[in-house]
Protein backbone atom coordinates (compact mmCIF):
# COMPACT_ATOMS: atom_id res chain seq x y z
CA UNK A 1 0.00 0.00 0.00
CA UNK A 2 1.12 3.35 -0.71
CA UNK A 3 0.97 5.59 1.81
CA UNK A 4 2.30 9.31 1.90
CA UNK A 5 2.41 11.57 5.03
CA UNK A 6 2.82 15.94 5.66
CA UNK A 7 4.04 17.10 8.75
CA UNK A 8 6.81 20.13 9.18
CA UNK A 9 9.55 17.60 9.34
CA UNK A 10 12.41 19.62 8.00
CA UNK A 11 12.31 23.19 10.74
CA UNK A 12 15.53 21.93 12.35
CA UNK A 13 14.04 20.84 15.50
CA UNK A 14 14.70 17.63 17.07
CA UNK A 15 11.28 17.24 17.64
CA UNK A 16 9.99 17.38 14.66
CA UNK A 17 12.41 15.94 12.71
CA UNK A 18 11.74 12.39 15.58
CA UNK A 19 7.84 12.81 15.21
CA UNK A 20 8.48 12.74 11.76
CA UNK A 21 10.92 9.44 11.33
CA UNK A 22 8.51 7.53 13.81
CA UNK A 23 5.50 7.62 11.95
CA UNK A 24 7.52 7.04 8.66
CA UNK A 25 9.45 4.09 10.27
CA UNK A 26 6.40 2.57 11.79
CA UNK A 27 4.08 2.32 8.80
CA UNK A 28 7.17 1.28 6.70
CA UNK A 29 7.35 -1.53 9.04
CA UNK A 30 3.65 -2.45 8.89
CA UNK A 31 5.29 -3.38 4.97
CA UNK A 32 3.93 -0.28 3.56
CA UNK A 33 5.95 2.34 0.54
CA UNK A 34 5.85 5.34 2.74
CA UNK A 35 6.79 8.53 1.91
CA UNK A 36 6.98 12.00 3.69
CA UNK A 37 5.83 14.55 1.42
CA UNK A 38 8.39 16.98 0.65
CA UNK A 39 6.16 20.50 1.63
CA UNK A 40 8.45 23.68 2.44
CA UNK A 41 6.33 26.66 1.58
CA UNK A 42 8.21 29.77 2.35
CA UNK A 43 7.45 30.38 6.07
CA UNK A 44 8.92 26.76 6.98
CA UNK A 45 12.36 27.71 4.84
CA UNK A 46 14.63 28.15 7.31
CA UNK A 47 18.79 29.49 6.73
CA UNK A 48 17.15 31.45 3.81
CA UNK A 49 20.57 34.33 2.81
CA UNK A 50 17.87 36.91 1.55
CA UNK A 51 14.73 38.17 2.84
CA UNK A 52 13.12 40.81 5.38
CA UNK A 53 10.61 38.88 8.04
CA UNK A 54 10.25 41.66 10.07
CA UNK A 55 7.56 44.44 8.14
CA UNK A 56 9.40 47.64 9.69
CA UNK A 57 12.77 46.88 7.49
CA UNK A 58 10.63 45.49 4.34
CA UNK A 59 11.22 48.50 2.60
CA UNK A 60 12.68 49.97 -0.50
CA UNK A 61 16.76 51.04 0.64
CA UNK A 62 15.96 49.61 3.94
CA UNK A 63 14.95 46.27 3.35
CA UNK A 64 18.50 46.16 0.62
CA UNK A 65 20.60 47.40 3.87
CA UNK A 66 18.93 45.48 6.10
CA UNK A 67 19.43 41.88 4.22
CA UNK A 68 23.28 42.93 3.42
CA UNK A 69 23.88 43.61 7.73
CA UNK A 70 22.53 40.32 8.28
CA UNK A 71 24.13 38.20 5.51
CA UNK A 72 27.18 37.72 6.64
CA UNK A 73 25.32 36.24 10.13
CA UNK A 74 23.29 34.18 7.48
CA UNK A 75 26.05 33.10 5.61
CA UNK A 76 27.95 31.36 8.48
CA UNK A 77 24.72 29.62 9.51
CA UNK A 78 24.00 28.35 6.25
CA UNK A 79 27.37 26.23 6.25
CA UNK A 80 26.88 25.81 9.82
CA UNK A 81 27.55 22.51 12.08
CA UNK A 82 24.31 22.16 13.24
CA UNK A 83 22.47 22.76 9.63
CA UNK A 84 25.05 19.95 8.52
CA UNK A 85 23.95 17.70 11.35
CA UNK A 86 20.01 18.26 10.93
CA UNK A 87 20.69 18.02 6.97
CA UNK A 88 22.03 14.49 7.29
CA UNK A 89 19.35 12.95 9.69
CA UNK A 90 16.87 14.34 7.13
CA UNK A 91 18.67 12.47 4.08
CA UNK A 92 19.89 9.35 6.05
CA UNK A 93 15.91 8.80 7.87
CA UNK A 94 13.38 10.71 6.27
CA UNK A 95 11.89 9.40 3.03
CA UNK A 96 11.36 12.23 1.47
CA UNK A 97 9.65 13.13 -1.94
CA UNK A 98 12.07 13.69 -4.77
CA UNK A 99 10.23 16.45 -5.50
CA UNK A 100 9.78 19.50 -3.23
CA UNK A 101 6.11 21.44 -2.88
CA UNK A 102 6.03 25.31 -1.81
CA UNK A 103 2.19 25.84 -2.22
CA UNK A 104 -0.97 23.80 -1.78
CA UNK A 105 -1.97 24.74 -5.52
CA UNK A 106 1.70 22.72 -5.85
CA UNK A 107 0.13 20.13 -4.33
CA UNK A 108 -3.24 19.95 -5.78
CA UNK A 109 -1.45 19.86 -9.30
CA UNK A 110 0.53 17.30 -8.39
CA UNK A 111 -2.11 14.18 -8.12
CA UNK A 112 -0.24 12.73 -5.85
CA UNK A 113 -0.21 9.10 -6.19
CA UNK A 114 -0.93 7.68 -2.69
CA UNK A 115 -3.97 4.68 -1.07
CA UNK A 116 -3.57 6.70 2.02
CA UNK A 117 -2.42 10.36 3.21
CA UNK A 118 -1.97 11.01 6.69
CA UNK A 119 -1.54 14.86 7.91
CA UNK A 120 0.79 14.53 11.39
CA UNK A 121 2.20 14.88 13.63
CA UNK A 122 2.77 17.59 16.10
CA UNK A 123 1.77 21.10 15.97
CA UNK A 124 0.52 21.08 12.05
CA UNK A 125 -3.05 22.59 13.21
CA UNK A 126 -1.53 25.43 15.36
CA UNK A 127 -2.96 28.71 14.48
CA UNK A 128 -0.65 30.71 16.29
CA UNK A 129 1.75 29.67 13.69
CA UNK A 130 1.10 30.06 10.01
CA UNK A 131 1.00 26.05 9.20
CA UNK A 132 -2.03 25.90 11.31
CA UNK A 133 -4.01 28.51 8.77
CA UNK A 134 -2.42 26.32 6.16
CA UNK A 135 -5.11 24.26 3.64
CA UNK A 136 -2.62 21.91 3.29
CA UNK A 137 -1.95 20.46 6.58
CA UNK A 138 -5.53 19.63 6.43
CA UNK A 139 -5.49 17.59 3.24
CA UNK A 140 -6.98 20.33 0.85
CA UNK A 141 -4.78 18.92 -1.93
CA UNK A 142 -5.61 15.37 -1.30
CA UNK A 143 -6.72 13.25 -4.81
CA UNK A 144 -10.50 11.74 -4.64
CA UNK A 145 -8.96 9.04 -3.97
CA UNK A 146 -6.90 8.91 -1.71
CA UNK A 147 -8.47 8.10 2.47
CA UNK A 148 -7.40 11.25 4.24
CA UNK A 149 -6.29 11.10 7.66
CA UNK A 150 -4.95 12.93 10.45
CA UNK A 151 -2.74 11.46 13.10
CA UNK A 152 -1.95 12.50 16.41
CA UNK A 153 -2.34 16.31 14.88
CA UNK A 154 -1.93 18.59 17.37
CA UNK A 155 -3.57 22.47 18.13
CA UNK A 156 -1.08 22.63 20.81
CA UNK A 157 -3.27 25.10 22.79
CA UNK A 158 -6.64 25.73 24.74
CA UNK A 159 -8.30 26.79 21.28
CA UNK A 160 -7.55 28.31 17.87
CA UNK A 161 -8.20 31.29 16.13
CA UNK A 162 -11.51 32.50 16.16
CA UNK A 163 -11.40 33.79 12.73
CA UNK A 164 -10.29 30.66 11.29
CA UNK A 165 -12.66 28.36 12.96
CA UNK A 166 -14.98 27.92 10.46
CA UNK A 167 -12.35 27.05 7.39
CA UNK A 168 -10.77 24.70 9.34
CA UNK A 169 -14.02 23.03 10.60
CA UNK A 170 -14.61 23.05 6.71
CA UNK A 171 -11.59 21.32 5.57
CA UNK A 172 -11.54 18.64 9.02
CA UNK A 173 -14.86 17.39 7.17
CA UNK A 174 -13.10 16.35 4.44
CA UNK A 175 -10.84 14.10 6.24
CA UNK A 176 -12.19 10.49 6.36
CA UNK A 177 -10.60 9.67 10.00
CA UNK A 178 -9.63 11.98 12.55
CA UNK A 179 -7.10 11.74 15.38
CA UNK A 180 -4.95 14.49 17.27
CA UNK A 181 -2.76 14.09 20.11
CA UNK A 182 -4.63 15.82 22.79
CA UNK A 183 -7.85 15.67 24.64
CA UNK A 184 -7.46 19.33 24.35
CA UNK A 185 -7.61 18.89 20.67
CA UNK A 186 -10.74 15.90 21.35
CA UNK A 187 -12.67 19.25 22.98
CA UNK A 188 -11.50 21.76 20.16
CA UNK A 189 -13.11 19.03 17.11
CA UNK A 190 -16.40 18.25 19.61
CA UNK A 191 -16.65 22.27 19.40
CA UNK A 192 -16.24 22.80 16.01
CA UNK A 193 -18.70 19.47 14.90
CA UNK A 194 -16.14 16.91 14.23
CA UNK A 195 -17.16 13.88 17.47
CA UNK A 196 -15.79 11.05 15.60
CA UNK A 197 -12.21 11.98 16.50
CA UNK A 198 -10.30 9.80 18.52
CA UNK A 199 -6.95 11.07 20.76
CA UNK A 200 -3.71 8.92 19.84
CA UNK A 201 0.25 8.41 21.02
CA UNK A 202 2.81 11.00 19.25
CA UNK A 203 4.34 8.80 16.99
CA UNK A 204 7.86 8.26 18.93
CA UNK A 205 6.05 6.19 21.17
CA UNK A 206 5.34 4.12 18.31
CA UNK A 207 8.64 2.95 18.25
CA UNK A 208 10.17 1.08 21.36
CA UNK A 209 13.01 2.05 23.39
CA UNK A 210 14.52 -1.01 21.77
CA UNK A 211 14.38 0.40 18.22
CA UNK A 212 15.09 3.75 19.43
CA UNK A 213 18.41 2.67 21.13
CA UNK A 214 19.01 0.90 17.60
CA UNK A 215 19.95 3.68 15.87
CA UNK A 216 22.24 5.38 18.19
CA UNK A 217 25.48 5.33 18.42
CA UNK A 218 27.05 3.23 21.62
CA UNK A 219 28.66 6.36 23.84
CA UNK A 220 28.78 5.53 27.16
CA UNK A 221 28.84 9.03 29.79
CA UNK A 222 32.40 9.60 31.68
CA UNK A 223 30.07 11.60 33.91
CA UNK A 224 26.97 11.70 35.26
CA UNK A 225 25.14 15.04 34.22
CA UNK A 226 21.42 16.22 33.82
CA UNK A 227 20.00 17.65 30.57
CA UNK A 228 18.22 21.35 30.10
CA UNK A 229 16.74 21.60 27.22
CA UNK A 230 15.06 24.86 27.26
CA UNK A 231 13.79 27.42 24.30
CA UNK A 232 12.59 30.15 27.06
CA UNK A 233 16.24 31.12 28.29
CA UNK A 234 13.95 30.66 31.03
CA UNK A 235 15.76 31.75 34.35
CA UNK A 236 14.19 29.33 37.20
CA UNK A 237 14.66 26.54 34.99
CA UNK A 238 18.67 27.13 35.68
CA UNK A 239 18.51 27.85 38.86
CA UNK A 240 17.03 24.12 39.30
CA UNK A 241 19.46 22.83 37.25
CA UNK A 242 22.23 24.87 39.27
CA UNK A 243 20.64 23.48 42.55
CA UNK A 244 20.10 19.61 41.21
CA UNK A 245 23.40 19.39 39.81
CA UNK A 246 25.49 20.56 42.95
CA UNK A 247 23.39 18.86 45.23
CA UNK A 248 23.90 15.61 43.60
CA UNK A 249 27.32 15.96 41.54
CA UNK A 250 26.24 16.15 38.12
CA UNK A 251 27.56 18.20 35.41
CA UNK A 252 25.10 20.15 33.30
CA UNK A 253 24.22 19.13 29.59
CA UNK A 254 22.33 21.46 27.39
CA UNK A 255 21.34 21.10 23.45
CA UNK A 256 20.89 25.09 23.22
CA UNK A 257 23.76 27.54 24.34
CA UNK A 258 23.50 28.28 28.01
CA UNK A 259 25.81 30.18 30.39
CA UNK A 260 25.75 27.14 33.29
CA UNK A 261 25.94 24.24 31.23
CA UNK A 262 29.35 22.59 31.25
CA UNK A 263 28.64 21.30 27.60
CA UNK A 264 26.69 22.61 24.55
CA UNK A 265 25.48 20.23 22.11
CA UNK A 266 23.91 22.66 19.87
CA UNK A 267 25.75 21.47 16.74
CA UNK A 268 24.24 18.27 16.95
CA UNK A 269 21.43 16.76 15.50
CA UNK A 270 18.33 14.63 16.21
CA UNK A 271 19.64 11.43 17.69
CA UNK A 272 22.52 13.10 20.06
CA UNK A 273 19.22 14.62 21.34
CA UNK A 274 17.99 10.99 21.87
CA UNK A 275 20.92 9.37 22.93
CA UNK A 276 21.92 12.32 25.92
CA UNK A 277 18.13 11.78 27.05
CA UNK A 278 18.53 8.21 27.44
CA UNK A 279 21.72 8.98 29.35
CA UNK A 280 20.87 11.67 31.75
CA UNK A 281 20.41 10.98 35.43
CA UNK A 282 17.88 13.76 35.27
CA UNK A 283 16.03 16.33 32.64
CA UNK A 284 14.82 19.80 32.54
CA UNK A 285 13.00 20.84 30.26
CA UNK A 286 9.93 23.12 28.51
CA UNK A 287 10.18 20.98 25.36
CA UNK A 288 6.97 18.14 24.58
CA UNK A 289 9.84 15.66 22.75
CA UNK A 290 12.24 15.94 26.12
CA UNK A 291 9.24 15.07 27.98
CA UNK A 292 8.38 12.28 25.25
CA UNK A 293 12.08 10.85 25.33
CA UNK A 294 12.12 10.95 29.07
CA UNK A 295 9.40 9.04 29.34
CA UNK A 296 10.63 6.35 26.61
CA UNK A 297 13.84 6.22 28.22
CA UNK A 298 12.50 6.13 32.08
CA UNK A 299 14.41 9.05 32.96
CA UNK A 300 13.21 11.48 35.75
CA UNK A 301 12.30 14.95 34.77
CA UNK A 302 11.15 18.62 35.78
CA UNK A 303 8.68 20.19 33.56
CA UNK A 304 8.36 24.01 32.64
CA UNK A 305 5.73 25.59 30.70
CA UNK A 306 6.34 27.47 27.78
CA UNK A 307 6.04 31.15 27.63
CA UNK A 308 4.03 30.56 24.28
CA UNK A 309 0.23 29.17 24.71
CA UNK A 310 1.31 26.01 23.56
CA UNK A 311 0.96 23.80 26.95
CA UNK A 312 -1.72 21.45 26.77
CA UNK A 313 0.71 19.09 24.68
CA UNK A 314 2.66 18.58 27.24
CA UNK A 315 -0.25 18.81 30.15
CA UNK A 316 -2.37 15.94 28.01
CA UNK A 317 0.45 13.76 27.99
CA UNK A 318 1.30 13.67 31.73
CA UNK A 319 -2.52 13.74 33.34
CA UNK A 320 -3.12 10.68 30.95
CA UNK A 321 -0.41 8.73 32.48
CA UNK A 322 -0.86 9.78 35.62
CA UNK A 323 2.53 12.45 36.11
CA UNK A 324 2.74 15.25 37.54
CA UNK A 325 4.91 18.72 35.93
CA UNK A 326 7.44 17.87 38.70
CA UNK A 327 8.30 14.57 37.14
CA UNK A 328 11.07 12.96 39.71
CA UNK A 329 10.76 9.63 41.55
CA UNK A 330 7.93 8.39 38.83
CA UNK A 331 6.86 5.42 39.40
CA UNK A 332 7.24 4.00 35.70
CA UNK A 333 5.64 0.93 36.20
CA UNK A 334 3.02 2.18 36.67
CA UNK A 335 3.53 4.66 33.88
CA UNK A 336 4.05 1.99 31.67
CA UNK A 337 0.62 -0.17 31.47
CA UNK A 338 -1.12 3.27 31.24
CA UNK A 339 1.34 4.09 28.02
CA UNK A 340 1.19 0.87 26.56
CA UNK A 341 -2.49 0.67 26.60
CA UNK A 342 -2.57 4.14 24.90
CA UNK A 343 0.06 3.04 22.21
CA UNK A 344 -2.07 -0.39 21.79
CA UNK A 345 -5.47 2.36 21.17
CA UNK A 346 -3.41 4.09 18.67
CA UNK A 347 -1.91 1.16 16.63
CA UNK A 348 -5.67 -0.22 16.73
CA UNK A 349 -6.24 3.49 15.04
CA UNK A 350 -3.67 3.53 12.38
CA UNK A 351 -4.97 -0.61 11.44
CA UNK A 352 -8.95 0.76 10.87
CA UNK A 353 -7.32 3.35 8.55
CA UNK A 354 -5.71 0.75 6.94
CA UNK A 355 -8.69 -1.91 6.85
CA UNK A 356 -10.27 1.44 5.24
CA UNK A 357 -8.69 1.22 2.17
CA UNK A 358 -8.84 -2.35 1.71
CA UNK A 359 -12.79 -2.48 2.07
CA UNK A 360 -13.05 0.12 -0.69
Amino acid sequence: MIIKTITCHDVYNVGASLQAYALSAYLSKLGHQVEIINYKPYYLKHYQLWGVKNPKYDKPVVGLLYNLAKLPGRLKERFSQRKKAFDSFTKEYLPVTKTTYQNNDELKQANLDADIIFAGSDQIWNTIFQNGKDPAFYLDFAPADSVCASYAASFATEDIDENYKEKISEWLRNLNHVSVRETSGVTILNNLGITTAQQVVDPVFLLSKTEWEALLKDNIPTEKYLLIYDFDENIEMNAKAVELAQSNGWSIYSMFPNSICDKCFFDDGPLKFVELVKNAEMVISNSFHAVAFSIIFERQFVLYERKEKINTRMRDLLKGLGISMNGENIDYKEVDALLQSQISSSKKYIDKVIDSVRKI
